[in-house]
């Protein structure tokens, strides 16, 4: 978790999500968080959780919210937030592991799994924050979990030309074979070592940790390989036409995995 903690201790994550192709990530996670999650005043354990912003977001909805992250900074800037008066109240933001959760079994209604998964380059410790999951959910209750597609990094590769670079390129050969991304130049715009899934072993995975499955669906469709994706997102009858190719090909097997992230939902039996 140190990579995790000195990539993320730049303050990146803060504006991930409000920048460039993140807009279109944000909306449909929670177009698709909206569909899926029980309704308020449910508690949420948002694991993984940045700095706050689907938090702070369930939050204004009158979710009741536990954040959790591994990134002291994050939590830091978190309550930072609430404390000035510039977020709704949590009902806690802690420093933790996904792997390890902090609170008590059958105690949440929902749990925001959005970031951990990548993370976790290890099978094992993926199934084991699958698992806590599990443990912490009521029977009924929900799981979202997030994962970075196997073909996200050819994807960008060809949108921002980093396939020029052979050092990328050899990056985006392990990431189709096996999904285990490396990264060993030390450029923060190739990503940090993370895993990739194929939506098939997301599906897997997810059902592996006794899950009922709802589906695996792409988050942002094809819309976020746009070049000019600023114009297109700043002009509503186009930014509709991204959202609508999204939501068409949400659940399509043989398009799945052409959105950067995926969504697994489901339900704890």
């Amino acid at each position: 978790m140190k990579e995790v903690e000195k990539y993320y201790g730049t303050g990146l994550e803060t504006a991930r999500l409000r920048m460039g192709s993140g807009k279109l990530e944000l909306e449909r996670t929670r177009e698709l968080m909206t569909r899926f999650l029980p309704p308020p005043p449910a508690i949420v354990f948002d694991v993984g959780g940045g700095t706050g912003v689907h938090a702070f977001w369930l939050a204004e909805k009158r979710y009741r919210v536990r954040l959790l992250d591994v990134v002291p900074l994050h939590i830091e800037t978190a309550r930072t937030a609430m404390a000035a008066g510039a977020a709704p109240e949590l009902l806690e933001a802690v420093v933790g592991d996904a792997r390890a959760l902090p609170w008590p079994d059958g105690s949440a209604d929902a749990v925001l799994l959005l970031g951990p998964l990548y993370h976790l380059t290890d099978r094992g410790d993926r199934q084991a924050a699958l698992g806590e999951s599990r443990r912490v959910l009521r029977p009924g209750g929900v799981l979202l979990a997030a994962a970075i597609s196997r073909f996200a990094s050819a994807l960008d590769g060809i949108k921002e030309r980093y396939l020029f670079d052979p050092d990328f390129a050899a990056i985006v050969e392990r990431d189709l074979s096996d999904g285990r991304h490396i990264n060993p130049t030390g450029k923060p715009e190739y990503f940090m070592d993370t895993h990739f899934h194929h939506p098939d072993e997301l599906r897997g995975e997810v059902e592996k940790a006794g899950f009922e499955l709802d589906g695996v669906f792409g988050v942002e469709g094809p819309g976020w390989l746009a070049a000019d994706f600023d114009a297109w997102w700043a002009r509503p009858s186009r930014k509709a036409k991204l959202l609508h190719l999204a939501r068409r090909l949400e659940s399509e097997p043989a398009l799945a995995g052409i959105s950067a992230h995926l969504l697994a939902a489901a339900r704890k039996p």
